[in-house]
């Protein structure tokens, strides 16, 4: 009766080539895979979120613009202070009374 390591070197002898990689050799190739798909999907929902955060700041820029011409409109300038809402006006500094 041969041993199982007896086996294998009597096929080597014969030249024959083993049909199946271990069972421990595919499981490892099985997990490592398995990870890469996982991260790969991981980065595609990370692509999704990232376009949609992008779609969101184009809509609030365009949201600034479209307030940006109403303080235009109404004041002839859109530079305000955000912080307290001062208009610092270009040409001399205060504001036009307009009554």
């Amino acid at each position: 009766m041969a041993t199982k390591g007896t086996n294998a070197k009597i096929k080597e002898l014969k030249g024959i080539k083993p049909e199946k990689v271990t069972d421990a050799q595919l499981e490892k190739v099985q997990t490592a895979v398995n990870n890469m798909n996982r991260s790969q999907l991981e980065i595609g929902s990370i692509e999704v979120k990232k376009h949609e955060i992008m779609h969101g700041l184009a809509v609030l820029r365009d949201e600034l613009v479209l307030l940006q011409k109403e303080l235009e409109e109404e004041y002839d300038t859109f530079d305000i202070n955000i912080q307290d809402g001062t208009i610092n006006y270009p040409e001399n500094g205060e504001a036009d009374k307009k009554d």
